[in-house]
């Protein structure tokens, strides 16, 4: 008899510790949560930019938000970090990244009540055999072809004819943003009268999205070669341009967010509405009850809802100058092409064929298919 109470016991208080750390707080919890991917909250990029959409509509909207760091950077460590989210109450998670395509895919059988917003990845299985978006996922998705075209015209715009890029893989997101850097500078280009072939731009993937020594000295070279700005879009890797273009006296543009406070060689970003987009989305399931529009869709957010752009603020000033680190490009000029892209009358392409089944296109696949004669590329 003393034995089974005791086992009885020892039950009734493992089944209070489980309650505490998870079946207890559902309802009562943080009812909207971010997971980090390998970044952290404050790596002024995804995370962040995410995160801080999540607190704007969360502050306003008085609603329970916290952010969760994966313990492992796998498939398996992002499903076990919205697992924890779950069980701590959240009934919104917010993804951002491809990074968590598998994960959310797993997620989104498992949790059919929960609503996954997830940023710049459709869910698909890890043999990418399977991609399917449940009613409870919505994937939103960035026209970075737009933010890279503002880019590439507003550098040429502005004077600089020898310009680089350097992406971080060949996925489709920097495969379109290094596209629309190109056909940008095509159409500054065509816009000053200059001759065919009067801008030349150095087009290489390092690999990686790390801030490492190579990286830095990829970039060193290529400005010491000439190159005056280079499209850093990269990730982490941004961060070794920055380094190589102080040291050089030459230019950066950034990627995903507003990189001018990282560093003074910043003269602009290629930026996504990160914000912008969750906060939309959010609205959709506490006030317009409109979920249905994103729910089981892929949405790409573009110029003509906010989804991208070039900065036109600067945080902390309320009259600043987004553009002042441009020679001549204004605010005024900016509007312009923006309007363009806005309601269609500029389309930048988005793919390009190219023979390579890992997705680096060669020089000639660069020029014929983005109709470049004013740009020259060098692939390396």
């Amino acid at each position: 008899m003393k034995k089974f109470l005791a086992v009885m016991l020892a039950l009734i208080f493992t089944c209070t510790m489980l309650a505490g750390c998870g079946g207890a707080e559902q309802g009562k919890g943080f009812e909207i949560a971010l997971i980090t991917d390998k970044g952290n909250i404050d790596d002024k990029s995804f995370n962040q930019g995410s995160w801080e959409g999540v607190v704007e509509f969360a502050e306003k909207n008085k609603i329970t938000h916290k952010y969760y760091k994966p313990e492992e950077v796998s498939d398996a460590g992002y499903l076990a970090a919205i697992d924890l989210a779950v069980a701590g109450g959240a009934k919104v998670i917010v993804t951002p990244g491809y990074l968590f395509e598998v994960a959310v895919y797993e997620a989104q059988t498992k949790y059919p009540d929960v609503k996954i917003i997830l940023l710049d990845g459709k869910p698909h299985t890890a043999d990418n055999s399977i991609s399917k978006t449940e009613k409870n996922v919505a994937s939103v998705m960035y026209s970075e072809e737009q933010s890279g075209y503002l880019a590439g015209y507003a550098a040429v715009a502005d004077g600089i004819k020898k310009l680089g890029f350097m992406g971080g893989m060949a996925i489709p997101a920097v495969q379109a943003y290094g596209y629309g850097y190109l056909q940008g500078a095509e159409a500054a280009a065509v816009k000053q009268g200059l001759a065919d072939g009067s801008v030349s731009v150095i087009y290489h993937y390092t690999g990686d999205f790390a801030e490492t020594d190579t990286n830095k000295s990829t970039a060193k070279t290529m400005y010491q070669e000439g190159t005056e700005c280079i499209f850093a879009c990269g990730g982490s890797a941004g961060k070794s341009v920055m380094s190589a273009a102080a040291e050089a006296g030459r230019k950066v543009i950034g990627v995903d967010v507003d990189q001018r406070y990282d560093s003074e060689t910043v003269i602009t970003s290629a930026m996504k509405g990160l914000g912008t987009s969750v906060g939309q989305v959010l609205d959709s399931i506490y006030n317009t009850k409109s979920w249905n529009t994103y729910g089981g869709e892929t949405t790409y957010f573009s110029a003509s809802n906010g989804g991208v752009g070039l900065p036109t603020i600067v945080i902390g000033q309320k009259d600043g100058n987004a553009f002042d680190r441009f020679a001549s490009f204004s605010k005024q000029d900016y509007d312009v092409i923006y309007k363009a892209l806005s309601d269609g009358s500029v389309k930048p392409l988005r793919t390009i064929n190219i023979q390579d089944s890992k997705g680096y296109a060669s020089d000639a696949e660069l020029v014929s298919g983005l109709g470049l004669k004013k740009v020259t590329v060098k692939v390396r």
